[in-house]
């Protein structure tokens, strides 16, 4: 144990996990520590009821800052120890926000020399994204990466060790896809993965083993302790209505009805200039010199202003704070072993020490935390000094000993966060006995809204007797300069089939570039994270003349019921965007869809509307310099985003997430990221033509329905920070090419459905079209129904279906049992590259596509044919090892 790892104190004589335990069956196994560093409470959450509650993190329960620092610089000494000083110094540590920032950052200061990163869920003016991933289980699931200096991640080269810390590994899946997203930016050799407790089934384990092996990286693992979690069936059904039980037993209370703010003294701390607040955009060795050098003074003012403003101690304020609305009390108190209670018969004697809680803020944990150690080493037998945070978990409170979330504050977001207001909490403060608390925020959540007299401070002042403010300066790094000159849009025929007003590309010409890889060999590079998707092409399907002939009668067939969704979705377009909108495309299955838009508006209302496509790709986001473009030559607020169809949703949450990262990073504001397409089977938007799953040909085919284009590019070596992505025009496919024979026999049936657009219109209009996202949550059951555990390689949809069979190396595809016309061509596909088709009933879509989910060169023949049951991931041998 490292000398700054003091004592730890357990808040509760009993176990907190018992009531848990003994009403939900769940079970910790693994030891007597694990009982000693976790307690259990639930929380309402669709995809997990119980909440892990550490008791050295500093999130829920109010810990020694020593011992919250103090364990997790442990942890970094045994980094450090396992990897040498040597490349100790080349490591950079990367931590998850919200709860494992602090975390993270104590085992970089364990690690002594490496820099500090960490994940950010709040977008920052100036800093575009390097990077991105999500969090399967939490409630708030996207997580930034915003480092100021974007060579950070890419470390010393490949040889460098990229270290991740999180509070807990409970399934492995956040780690995976993490590692998945910056590998393919920065391949690397090694990796640690650092956490208090691992609770992984062998099932987790054996994944992270296999993905190791399929990397070819080595993944070390150092934990404090190790066990499971047992979940007896129905647990999140039945802790989802014990938290609904719980909850109902609260009463509703009104506000005051003369709300008084609270009484607040400032602090000045005097924080050293130049030293970032936090890890959020990188926190480098000199910053850490930096601050450690300031924290002795900053404690001082602190304490000085605490024994200025401290009351009189027989007034002994928060003793008991039977005041708390946000209290659920448990169906049996054992109130006579709380020490909270204990302490609030002490009324009206003055006690030493003092109590003093170092409150810090949902993601600024380590600057609190630091300040926490300062005064806890300060004042010494003085006063018990305590430290937690703030948080944006929704977590159950119920006031019994053997829980670990006795009492809950409420109060509304101070931060004016990107995804809009709601409520924020903080646990074991109401009746835990503090004569003071120093709330410690950034200055960007120092508004209004925090000393409101519903905000955090004046909650705090309902079980304190005193309330200091410590604000430590929000870093704001400098902010990336616009290019001069932006690239123009390409146009046919010099690229694309399209004629020149159809369309403007907002793409570089690659077609001289060799980009296309064997199918095979492009699955296996981005499955095991050594390539993106888009940085490499699938060689071109050629149809055969069966599959050509079904494509021709599909399409005959179909022109009428997609003439009919273009109208549709046009006509919301302009009833709702107009009076022009600008149609941007999602190139390249948008581009269709919006040609077919402009030749709508302009065929029934003699509108030329401007149509552009765009590139976005899912996990590096939109095309930032043509969306610059974009706003040089219109108004952002016109441009409507177009895509063909909708499938579980991840591009439509790509689009949204990587709009807000523009504008954050100093891009134009003012962009919708609303998509209107043909059909939204998954129910993902609100502007659609259907919400059927029904086949529309352009699906059918690649580049020969999409004016000869191909799929877009993006490649570090190929697209610069001013450059648009990149395309290929496949000139050499124009015998093929039906692109505009799709588009002339679409548009020949818009005079035939002229009326029933117009009686469709009218109803989507007056319907409530609020997305649903049934896709999304039939897309998570089937990946883990089928063993799968990764939602990106489950692609639901008539035209996802297509594009797994023509671009990727499928597993099988699931049918709806009686799916009829429309699937004949994913059967005829299926046929010729062996692949099995299931019928399966109670599927919101009419067909989806499962990607092969271990690939390996086993799992293919050389014909390309998929193998039924596919063939075993290689040994991964010592590829992740327990340290």
């Amino acid at each position: 144990m490292s000398e700054r790892a003091t004592r730890e104190e357990t808040v509760n004589v009993v176990w907190s996990g018992n009531w848990v335990a003994e009403r939900l069956g769940v079970a910790i196994e693994g030891g007597d520590e694990l009982g000693d560093l976790l307690g259990l409470a639930l929380r309402r959450n669709p995809k997990r009821a119980h909440l892990l509650v550490s008791n050295v993190l500093g999130k829920h329960v109010p810990q020694l800052p020593s011992a919250v620092h103090g364990a997790g610089y442990e942890l970094g000494e045994r980094v450090r120890a396992l990897l040498g000083p040597q490349e100790a110094r080349r490591a950079v540590v990367l931590g998850y926000a919200e709860t494992a920032t602090g975390l993270g950052h104590a085992v970089a200061d364990g690690l002594r020399d490496a820099p500090y990163l960490h994940s950010t869920r709040r977008p920052v003016a100036g800093v575009a994204p390097a990077g991105g991933f999500e969090e399967s289980h939490s409630h708030a699931t996207s997580h930034l990466l915003l480092p100021e200096d974007r060579d950070l991640l890419a470390g010393g080269g490949p040889a460098s060790t990229l270290v991740l810390v999180d509070d807990e590994f409970s399934t492995g899946n956040t780690v995976l896809n993490t590692v998945r997203a910056l590998h393919a930016l920065h391949p690397r050799e090694r990796y640690v993965i650092v956490a208090l407790v691992d609770m992984r089934s062998p099932a987790d384990r054996d994944r992270l083993t296999a993905f190791a092996a399929e990397i070819g990286a080595r993944v070390d693992l150092v934990t404090r302790a190790a066990g499971t979690v047992a979940l007896p069936d129905g647990v999140l059904e039945r802790g989802q209505a014990l938290v609904a039980e719980q909850e109902a037993r609260v009463p509703a209370s009104a506000p005051p009805s003369v709300p008084v703010p609270a009484h607040v003294t400032r602090v000045a701390l005097d924080w050293p200039a130049g030293v970032p607040d936090g890890g959020r955009h990188g926190f480098t060795p000199d910053h850490r010199a930096a601050l450690e050098a300031a924290l002795p003074a900053m404690a001082e003012r602190i304490a000085a202003a605490l024994d200025a403003g401290a009351p009189d101690r027989g007034d002994d304020h928060g003793q008991g704070a039977d005041g708390d609305r946000d209290r659920i009390p448990a169906a049996e108190p054992d109130r006579d072993r709380s020490p909270a209670r204990a302490r609030g018969r002490d009324q009206g004697r003055v006690r030493a020490p003092r109590r003093v809680l170092v409150l810090g803020f949902e993601e600024l944990m380590y600057a609190p935390l630091r300040l926490g150690t300062a005064l806890e080493e300060l004042l010494g037998a003085r006063a018990e000094v305590r430290y937690s945070t703030t948080t944006r978990s929704p977590v159950l409170a119920v006031d019994d000993p053997g829980y670990a979330i006795r009492t809950r504050l409420v109060f509304p977001a101070h931060d004016d966060p990107a995804d809009g207001p709601d409520d924020r909490y903080a646990y074991n403060v109401a009746g835990a006995g503090f004569d003071a608390v120093v709330a410690v925020v950034d200055s960007t959540a120092d508004t209004p809204a925090l000393h409101a007299p519903d905000g955090l401070l004046a909650r705090l002042a309902e079980h304190t007797g005193q309330v200091l403010l410590a604000v430590v300066p929000s870093y704001t790094p400098t902010p990336v300069q616009e290019p001069a000159v932006l690239p123009e849009p390409l146009r046919g025929p010099d690229f694309s089939s399209y004629a020149p007003d159809e369309v403007g590309w907002l793409l570089q010409d690659l077609s001289d570039t060799e980009l296309e890889a064997p199918t095979e060999e492009r699955e296996e590079a981005i499955q095991s994270g050594g390539a993106h998707y888009a940085e490499s092409l699938p060689v071109e399907y050629q149809p055969s003349p069966a599959y050509q002939a079904l494509f021709t009668a599909a399409l005959e067939t179909s022109a009428a019921r997609i003439a009919r969704a273009v109208g549709a979705v046009t006509e919301t377009v302009l009833a709702e965007r107009g009076p022009r909108p600008v149609l941007v495309s999602l190139a390249r299955a948008g581009t269709p869809v919006g040609v077919l838009m402009r030749r709508w508006a302009r065929h029934r209302h003699g509108l030329d509307l401007p149509h552009y496509a765009i590139s976005i790709v899912r996990g590096r986001g939109i095309d930032a310099t043509a969306l610059r473009w974009l706003a040089a030559h219109h108004d952002p607020a016109d441009v409507v985003f177009v895509d063909g169809w909708t499938g579980k949703g991840a591009i439509t949450r790509e689009l949204a997430a990587a709009v807000e990262a523009f504008e954050a990073s100093g891009g134009p504001a003012g962009f919708d990221p609303e998509i209107a397409v043909l059909a939204d089977p998954g129910g993902c938007v609100r502007t659609y033509g259907t919400r059927d799953d029904f086949l529309i040909p352009s699906a059918c085919l690649n580049s020969t329905v999409s004016g000869l284009i191909s799929r877009t590019v993006l490649r570090a070596d190929l697209v610069g920070p001013d450059d648009f992505h990149g395309g290929k025009f496949y000139r050499e496919l124009a015998a093929s090419d039906v692109s505009n024979h799709f588009l002339d026999t679409v548009a020949a049936r818009f005079d035939d459905v002229a009326a029933e657009v117009d009686d469709a219109t009218k109803e989507l209009l007056a319907a409530d079209r609020a997305p649903t996202w049934e896709g999304w949550a039939a897309v998570e059951r089937i990946s883990e129904e089928y063993g799968i555990h990764d939602v990106n390689l489950v692609k639901p949809g008539v035209g996802e279906t297509t594009r797994v069979l023509l671009r990727r190396v499928p597993w099988k595809i699931l049918a709806r049992r009686g799916a009829g016309p429309d699937l004949e061509h994913i059967r005829l596909l299926a046929e010729q590259r062996g692949v099995p088709v299931e019928e399966v009933d109670d599927l919101p879509y009419s067909c989806v596509g499962l990607i092969h989910p271990r690939f390996t060169r086993g799992a293919t023949g050389a014909d390309g044919r998929a193998v039924a049951a596919g063939s075993p991931v290689a040994d991964g041998g010592e590829a992740v090892r327990e340290a």
